[in-house]
């Protein structure tokens, strides 16, 4: 499957936007992690794909700067309070069923990171004190890659703040030819092996 028939799939899956970026192009901030600290979500610590577990920033940007193509994929949701989990929750889980969907159908290698931490098993492994059990599935989501979504959904040409009752989600899947180095430059900061 082609970049544009991947695009075209998205689509038809129901993401409202769909578009294609160089992941070197993503802009990465470290001091974003401390957000994912205060645990607003309930995942910090608890699940594998959430810091500290999933990786230092570093760890999360090279995952990602591995891939050189990414696409991004948006929905937007009737929610009045974003803050409200009992809206947000299966909206997030909607999206990032989708976003899977889409991987699994492309037939493509890549990174999914979605709209939330992983929700594959509840509880995670880890407080279990068990390997993940979904290890080729499992995701994390943008923040805990510290992407700067809002410079993101610009550089698409998406809405960030969709306007009052509206909420968008937006996940990534980064793919074709898997790089062992980081490009130069990329995410603004310096290329490093």
């Amino acid at each position: 499957m082609d970049e544009n028939e991947l695009k075209a799939l998205a689509l038809e899956l129901g993401f409202a936007n769909a578009e294609l970026v160089e992941t070197g192009e993503l802009v990465f901030v470290p001091s974003f992690r401390p957000l994912c600290e205060e645990n607003l979500c309930g995942k910090y610590g608890v699940n594998y794909a959430c810091p500290p577990d999933c990786g230092t920033v570093e760890e999360m940007r090279e995952k990602v700067l591995k891939w050189p193509r990414a696409l991004v994929m948006q929905t937007m949701w009737d929610i009045e309070d974003p803050m409200d989990e009992e809206q947000t929750k299966p909206a997030k889980a909607r999206h990032n069923k989708l976003t899977r969907e889409l991987i699994d159908r492309s037939g493509r290698p890549g990174l999914m990171v979605g709209a939330s931490g992983c929700s594959l098993c509840s509880p995670c492994a880890i407080v279990e004190g068990k390997p993940c059990r979904f290890p080729d599935k499992a995701f994390s989501c943008m923040s805990a890659y510290c992407i700067f979504v809002r410079e993101l959904a610009e550089r698409c040409g998406m809405d960030y703040d969709c306007g009052p009752g509206v909420v968008a989600f937006f996940s990534m899947f980064c793919f074709g030819e898997e790089k062992n180095e980081w490009p130069k430059g990329a995410g603004g900061q310096e290329s490093r092996k």
